[in-house]
């Protein structure tokens, strides 16, 4: 009987073999789930403010012409450009966003219209046109400019900005694209640049 007791004493007892073979000594600790829902009370709305964005360009050239043109836009609005212009001749004169903000060789060095789609040149109301292409400008008979624009495809930042690039004035009219003219589809035919102006950013 007492073997068979010694024998059932030792059946219940839990084996500790593997335990005291670990090099592991410490406290075991119970992480508690906290669930999403209960963190989510904790967090705070944000609120988006639209950013406005500002920038300048100054006219400058051969002749006598000079001007100063100031663009503002809301967020993703469209742009709205301010235009003073001095010195023309009475009359329309083509204004566009030309592609490159170089002045080295004049404003020839601006190179052709802004033009990221690869469309022939238009109106500004027209579907196909330039990004560059704002129409004409008119002088009144003292020779001043003053207008203001608005477009939705010159904008102040993201893979479009018109930053860095240039505005030029010419001495003609623009044909808008519909005059018959070899430079029609590429210039409106507006003539020589009298003036031009890098486009930079100002303070807000």
């Amino acid at each position: 009987m007492a073997a068979t007791a010694m024998a059932l004493s030792s059946s219940l007892v839990t084996p500790t073999v593997a335990a005291s073979k670990s090099g592991f000594q410490g406290v075991a600790v119970r992480v508690s789930h906290v669930p999403m829902m209960a963190k989510s009370n904790n967090r705070r709305n944000l609120t988006i403010v639209a950013a406005t964005k500002k920038a300048v360009a100054v006219l400058k050239g051969t002749s006598n012409v000079e001007g100063v043109i100031n663009l503002i836009q809301e967020d993703d609005g469209p742009t709205t450009v301010k235009v003073k212009i001095t010195g023309l001749a009475p009359g329309k004169h083509g204004f566009h966003l030309h592609e490159f903000g170089d002045t080295t060789n004049g404003c020839i060095s601006t190179g052709p219209h802004f033009n990221p789609e690869g469309k022939t040149h238009g109106a500004p109301g027209d579907e196909v046109r330039h990004a560059g292409d704002l129409g004409n400008v008119v002088a009144g008979q003292d020779g001043v400019v003053e207008v203001t624009l608005t477009d939705n495809q010159i904008p102040l930042s993201g893979p479009t900005s018109v930053v860095g690039r240039a505005f030029v004035i010419h001495a003609l009219e623009d044909d808008l694209g519909k005059g018959g003219h070899e430079l029609s589809s590429t210039t409106g035919n507006a003539g020589g640049r009298l003036a031009c102006g890098v486009v930079g950013l100002t303070p807000n």
